[in-house]
């Protein structure tokens, strides 16, 4: 049961909220100690304590989970990391207060790559997250969190962050669905910043409805962030039907390289088929630029990432560390015991590419590219209604197989473009590869996401039918299936 049929069978009296939560529980108890999916939770008797107060709610006080780098009132916001392990926010994130207004309840703080910076969610200073469908793999990251307690059964959606495709490659991996909005459509008030210029909020759900029910709640203008765009709200599930015939899909031959191996150029192609299938047409485009796209994001994520984390002194949020004589030393001590190596990694990067003498060299010559590969989307989107390919060159892989920085930063090769250009983007379960999930990504225009969505379904219902015989949660099946036990 995804949240839209939730929420009906509630609203109809099919179900309890009291109920919902009782099964999402018992996952937990079941699942919990081998996914580990969640840093924090909330106790269910007290969400059960509200179902009269928001039994007319849009979304009758159904239980939604929050990656743990998003402001929450009522509970820590760690962004897996041992600097802020005792923080509590004063205030919820406008994404999380919007959620709360339309009768949602946060079900708890999802675990992540501390900081946001990963690829794997082995990055938290708390131990890493398992893939439900391979408990030796990862989820993906940095939302590995939300992506692996949707897809385990443990949460009925969640909310995600994707920097340069945090929320679109962990849904990929965990086979279930992962939007990254146009940038400045949902506000960022209340995230903790990693890369400012590139940070979004975006859901991971079960199905596309699920995606376009989430986001019509959480998007529209918001003055206290100063890079949320003048845009109206609106109801994003109102753009799903209508089906795809006579739209013209690109599929960029940089997203179909011979490395992806036979079974994956496969479901590229029965991608391509499904798509003439439903009426749309299928051109090949090329994205040179795509190749410039990760050292472009890593200067300009770290460059940011270095100046948005000079405030984590161990003086403000919380103490890390007594030691030393003077205030500098007292600093020093604190940022080596509380940033992890990922982030201590990426701040070093960055203050480099931010050092004098070379800032015009890296960071600048990094902006001037990103605008030329925002063009570059800009010119394909002038021929093609949507762009397609895969999420992620690879299936999960296995924890600690990624002890290479650059052969973990791979790993976002396909979503870092899109991020890089603002544009929104979506994964939706698009088959198997050695048994495992594998997502075909879908971008669209800036300010698309109604046709994105549109696309989405439509693929989404094709592609779940080839396969509905497979019970597991990459085809929106039971989520009892497909699972692994605790222990």
């Amino acid at each position: 049961m995804d949240l839209w049929d939730a929420r009906a069978a509630i609203s109809r009296g099919d179900l309890s909220l009291g109920e919902l939560i009782d099964s999402l529980w018992e996952r937990i108890g079941v699942l919990e100690e081998t996914i580990h999916a969640f840093l924090s939770l909330a106790d269910p008797a007290e969400l059960k304590e509200a179902e009269t107060a928001l039994a007319e709610t849009p979304l009758r006080g159904i239980p939604i989970a929050v990656k743990d780098n998003i402001s929450t009132l009522d509970f820590p916001t760690t962004c897996g990391s041992r600097f802020l392990e005792r923080f509590r926010p004063v205030f919820d994130a406008t994404a999380v207060a919007r959620l709360k207004g339309a009768g949602a309840q946060v079900q708890g703080k999802t675990n992540l790559d501390e900081f946001a910076m990963g690829s794997s969610t082995e990055h938290s200073a708390f131990g890493p997250t398992r893939n439900p469908h391979d408990p030796e793999r990862v989820p993906g990251g940095s939302s590995g969190g939300s992506a692996a307690a949707v897809a385990a059964g443990e949460a009925i959606a969640a909310l995600g962050t994707d920097t340069g495709g945090s929320v679109r490659q962990p849904a990929a991996l965990c086979g279930v669905v992962g939007l990254r909005p146009t940038y400045g459509l949902v506000s960022r008030w209340g995230l903790v910043a990693f890369a400012s210029s590139l940070d979004q909020i975006g859901p991971i759900t079960r199905s596309v409805r699920d995606c376009a029910l989430i986001l019509s709640i959480i998007a529209g203008h918001d003055p206290r962030d100063s890079t949320s765009l003048p845009v109206e709200p609106r109801d994003y599930t109102q753009d799903l039907e209508g089906g795809i015939e006579g739209w013209k899909f690109g599929l960029p031959r940089e997203y179909r390289p011979r490395e992806l191996g036979p079974e994956a150029l496969a479901l590229i192609d029965r991608w391509a088929s499904a798509i003439e299938e439903l009426g749309g047409e299928v051109v090949e485009i090329s994205l040179p630029l795509t190749e410039y796209a990760l050292p472009t994001y890593y200067l300009i994520a770290s460059a940011e990432a270095s100046a948005n984390l000079a405030r984590f002194d161990g003086v403000r949020y919380t103490t890390v560390s007594a030691e030393g004589t003077t205030a500098k030393e007292m600093i020093a001590a604190s940022r080596t015991l509380g940033f992890g190596r990922e982030v201590k990694r990426r701040i070093m990067l960055g203050t480099f590419a931010l050092s004098a003498g070379y800032y015009d060299r890296y960071y600048g010559k990094a902006q001037r590219v990103r605008t030329l590969i925002a063009r570059e989307f800009a010119k394909a989107f002038e021929n093609v209604d949507i762009i397609f390919g895969p999420t992620s060159p690879t299936p999960a892989f296995r924890l600690g197989e990624k002890e290479d920085p650059i052969a973990m930063y791979l790993s976002d090769v396909f979503t870092l473009p899109s991020a890089l250009a603002g544009v929104p983007a979506i994964s939706i379960p698009g088959g198997k590869v050695g048994g495992l999930p594998f997502g075909l990504q879908l971008i669209a225009p800036r300010l698309g996401e109604g046709k994105l969505l549109r696309a989405a379904y439509a693929l989404e219902g094709c592609l779940t039918s080839e396969t509905s015989s497979d019970a597991t949660p990459l085809h929106r099946g039971d989520p009892q299936g497909g699972m692994p036990k605790a222990g």
